[in-house]
């Protein structure tokens, strides 16, 4: 049985001039032995053509160990694969751990340009810093490109009280800082300028309207670099640190998971203390579409 399960309602923009709802149903279930090669396949997309350096086999066999905590939501089943994931790895317990390592040596290299982040993250997750009794949590998360961005918020409310369970039962879970790694992807002022066109221009007059409404509401210029993940949004307003980098291994735009866009890394950084904020946050920004 799933430890939750939730019904989306989620837009058809295909059929008509206005949006039509389609119920979408979504199953959450801890990992599992048979989530092991979508899981790695996940985690291939996140890490994009750098993935080959972080061990994801062991790093797929690290979250699976921990069944207690973390999510993979599934719409077929427990035997179905996952479309997305969400976890986190304690740094300081893992740090021999051959793929945390790979990814904190990582993360200093690409945060050097930076020389206040850089010195923030040596002494966070640096070989000093990873000794200390101050707990830092890796959270792990992605999805398939069309699953909605509502399935975030349960999972983050969900992966909360897991934590909070195992602190309970005197578990190592009490997070000072959590360190979240996103993907980004980069478009030139011509490419983002027709983007908007088209998509207001195919909208349905309801969309149309609000697409135009929120255009209009952006304050900030973005430098023509999206993220995949909408919810990086609020992560980025509690987070201490936010830092943008390319990938080592630059992918072609013709690449698997790319999409034919260039694509770009980012880590995050945010307070323990901020956790629950982000949930509340989440869960306001992105209420399931059709929920009282």
């Amino acid at each position: 049985m799933p430890k939750r399960k939730e019904q989306y309602k989620t837009d058809d923009e295909e059929s008509g001039s206005e949006t039509d709802l389609v119920n979408v149903d979504f199953d959450f279930f801890d990992p599992e032995e048979i989530d092991f090669i979508a899981l790695k396949r996940l985690m291939t997309q996140l890490f994009q053509a750098d993935a080959e350096g972080f061990h994801l086999t062991e790093l797929a066999d690290l979250i699976i160990k921990q069944p207690q905590l973390g999510t993979m939501v599934k719409m077929d089943g427990k035997d179905s694969d996952p479309y997305a994931f969400l976890t986190v790895l304690n740094m300081n317990v893992h740090k021999d751990h051959p793929s945390i390592k790979a990814l904190i040596d990582y993360l200093l290299a690409k945060t050097s340009s930076n020389t206040a982040l850089h010195a923030t993250l040596q002494g966070t997750i640096g070989a000093k810093a990873l000794e200390s009794d101050r707990h830092i949590g890796l959270l792990l998360g992605e999805r398939l490109v069309n699953m909605p961005v509502q399935v975030i918020p349960p999972m983050y409310r969900m992966l909360g009280e897991e934590i909070q369970w195992a602190i309970e039962e005197n578990k190592p879970y009490r997070f000072d800082s959590y360190i979240i790694i996103s993907r980004l992807y980069r478009l030139s002022a011509e490419a983002e300028s027709s983007m908007m066109e088209m998509d207001e221009e195919s909208a349905p007059p309801t969309k149309k309207q609000r697409q135009k409404q929120e255009r209009q509401e952006k304050s900030q210029p973005t430098g023509g670099i999206y993220s995949f993940h909408p919810e990086d949004e609020c992560i980025q307003k509690l987070a201490s640190w936010s830092h943008d980098y390319e990938f080592t291994n630059r992918q072609s735009r013709e690449g698997p998971d790319s999409f034919g866009l260039d694509v770009m890394g980012r880590v995050m950084i945010i307070p323990g203390t901020k956790y629950n904020e982000l949930v509340t946050l989440l869960s306001g920004t992105y209420p399931a579409p059709g929920a009282s």
